[in-house]
Order: C-alpha cells, then sequence, then structure tokens
C-alpha cells in the first residue's frame, strides 16, 4: 500500500505535473484532457486503462466525443498517494503534446 502524500509533497508533484490541479472537494488531482476527435480520447483511455490495471490503480474518469476529464487520488490512503502521481505522469506522456 502506498503511503498518502504531506502536503508539501503534493506541492512539489504538482509543479513538476503540467496542468495538473487539486480538486476543489477532496484530496484529488484532476485534469482535463482534450483530442482531436472520439477515436482519440477513447485510445487514450484504453491505453491508460492497460496501464492502470497493471497498477492496480484506476482513475476516475469522464468522457464526452473528444474531451477526458480525470480525477486521481488513492482511496486506501483517503488522499493522494505516489501511485496518484505516477499514473498522471504516464497519462501526460500518452496524451497529445498540446496536454503536456
Amino acid at each position: 500500500m502506498a503511503g498518502k502524500l504531506s502536503t508539501p509533497e503534493i506541492n512539489h508533484h504538482l509543479h513538476e505535473l503540467r496542468g495538473w490541479v487539486m480538486a476543489d472537494d477532496r484530496e484529488a488531482i484532476r485534469k482535463t484532457f482534450h483530442f482531436e476527435n472520439f477515436n482519440a480520447a477513447f485510445g487514450f483511455m484504453t491505453r491508460v486503462a492497460l496501464i492502470a490495471e497493471r497498477m492496480n490503480h484506476h482513475p476516475e474518469w469522464f468522457n464526452v466525443y473528444n474531451r477526458v476529464e480525470v480525477t486521481l487520488a488513492s482511496h486506501d490512503v483517503n488522499g493522494l498517494s505516489e501511485r496518484d502521481i505516477k499514473l498522471a505522469h504516464a497519462m501526460d506522456e500518452i496524451a497529445p503534446s498540446k496536454d503536456r
């Protein structure tokens, strides 16, 4: 089990992650990714799903046409953990360059 990140650790990681912000309603990070079309958005979600499954860490996400809204948090620590940061970095690597 990954440990919960401290506030200074979260702030450090947010400076490394482009476009990720703290959620307003709980300790989680959020980002919206934009794609050319639905096929590209769904392809992104499929690639992330394979990584997330290997990590046993699954994002909360919402998709409409070319947009994927993602929220990451670790429910077992009731906040953010290193797994969230690793998955966020993986998503940024997969996303189109405009969302990096």
